[in-house]
């Protein structure tokens, strides 16, 4: 903790010290080779492969496997255009895009980690039901993240008992680690990088709500029709006699969660006019203040929320320093991508910006369908960007004229994040988890065919002809 506010404070100091002059010295999609993409697809494929294949290996080195392809990129763009241009791209996504995002899931895995629902549940499809549907809630506004480490643990507990649970722990991922997380740019990463972007944060909220809605009840009707079902096959469950009480430790961290919210609510609504910039980057103080204040609630949860409940609730630092190790990576070497997609028929990607629209339309259902697919195999926040700024880029066209490929865009990475483990960060946390309490989970493949493809893809298209066709 203190090395991470550390290193925000003195990423801070130029900040303050330097003032803008001149137009800035940046990448020009047009002029990019397709080759620049190669270390983006290569970081991508290290984190949907490696883990897989050497497990070990990745584990101990995926943070110099991130650096190594942010070298790829940085070394020879260095030597091709020179160290003006590269250095202004690399703090404009580090003060604008990646701090930001970094700091608010920091913020979101602290403050959660040190709630801790007490007592005993039994696992009966209805309790099953009620623990996946309040988790769904609360993932909009904690973030898919929050609610998923807030709430896999009694739902593991409650049906240690059970015979029949890793379908139980499946749609748990389903809803809660992906498209609870719909409604809020607080829910799901690649949410809140279109509010970073200049997406309105209700406008999330109203546009998600049907979509999800459906999504939602459905998944809650097969949960409920498979569990009950599979209940009914096993042994009743034996009451041990124990009073079954719940309970909440450190339950002063939920005020805390409301200043995070607060704290996004205030960037979004108070536009004081006044910035700071360092080597041509513009850094609002609304912006500022959020993270500050996000910080701050972080070293708050953490100095005040007694250390049982975080060792109850098996809290370490790893997976939120390995989601920064890795995204670091990611948003160095999407750079070229974003501005060869930005340059749109005349980039090297051209292919991708016809595979998307007709006649110069956008075709809602291929982006749906392209965004969600990348996002299952790769991962749905840098996807998510891709596409946004395929579509544009320009939060106020794709807010109005442009609302249905938005939407699409917004739809396909929450909802198709949850297709796969790594999907989205909480799958493979919840899959962590759920397999050192004892629970099989099955392999990547496994999930894919057993679970995604029979239960989700049907939902899929029929989103697709409701709202994209």
């Amino acid at each position: 903790m203190k090395q991470i506010l550390f290193c925000f404070s003195i990423l801070l100091l130029p900040v303050i010290g330097f003032s803008a002059s001149q137009d800035a010295p940046h990448i020009i999609g047009s002029e990019l080779s397709i080759l620049w993409v190669i270390p983006f697809v290569g970081i991508l494929l290290s984190i949907a492969v490696l883990p897989l294949t050497i497990p070990h290996f990745w584990h101990r080195h995926f943070g110099k496997i991130s650096f190594f392809w942010a070298a790829v990129l940085i070394i020879p763009f260095i030597i091709k255009h020179g160290l003006s241009i590269i250095l202004y791209e690399l703090i404009h996504v580090t003060l604008l895009e990646y701090l930001p995002f970094i700091i608010l899931l920091l913020a979101l895995f602290t403050i959660s980690g040190g709630v801790r629902l007490t007592g005993t549940l039994v696992g009966k499809p209805v309790t099953n039901l009620v623990i996946i549907l309040v988790g769904t809630f609360f993932a909009s506004w904690i973030g898919t993240t929050g609610a998923a480490m807030l709430l896999i643990r009694p739902l593991i507990r409650a049906n240690a008992k059970r015979q029949y649970k890793v379908h139980t722990i499946v749609f748990f991922i389903f809803l809660v680690a992906n498209i609870g997380g719909s409604l809020t740019p607080l829910g799901d990463p690649p949410l809140f990088l279109g509010f970073l972007k200049g997406v309105s944060f209700f406008w999330t909220t109203t546009a998600m709500f049907k979509p999800m809605l459906f999504m939602v009840i459905s998944l809650a009707i097969i949960y409920f029709i498979i569990d009950s079902y599979l209940f009914n096959q096993e042994q009743p469950i034996e009451d041990d006699g124990e009073i079954h009480k719940l309970g909440l430790e450190g339950s002063f961290n939920l005020l805390l969660l409301c200043g995070v919210i607060a704290s996004v609510l205030l960037s979004g609504f108070w536009h004081p006019d006044v910035h700071f910039s360092v080597y041509y980057v513009r850094v609002e103080l609304q912006s500022l203040a959020r993270d500050l204040l996000l910080l701050i609630l972080t070293a708050t949860s953490w100095k005040l929320t007694p250390k049982l409940i975080r060792e109850a609730n098996e809290y370490t630092w790893f997976p939120i320093a390995e989601v920064a190790k890795l995204f670091a990576g990611i948003f160095v070497t999407i750079i070229p991508a974003v501005a060869i997609l930005k340059a749109g028929t005349a980039g090297a990607l051209s292919s991708v910006i016809e595979s998307v629209s007709k006649d110069g339309e956008p075709m809602n259902y291929m982006y749906f369908w392209l965004t969600g697919l990348l996002s299952s195999f790769l991962d749905n926040a840098p996807t998510y960007l891709v596409f946004f700024n395929t579509a544009g880029g320009d939060p106020v066209i794709l807010m109005n004229a442009q609302y249905n490929t938005l939407l699409a865009i917004s739809a396909g990475a929450v909802f198709m994040g949850a297709n796969t483990y790594i999907g989205n960060a909480p799958n493979f946390m919840v899959k962590s988890i759920a397999e050192s309490s004892g629970i099989e989970m099955p392999s990547f493949i496994g999930f894919l065919v057993k679970y995604s493809l029979p239960i989700l893809f049907p939902l899929y298209f029929i989103v697709m002809y409701i709202f994209f066709l």
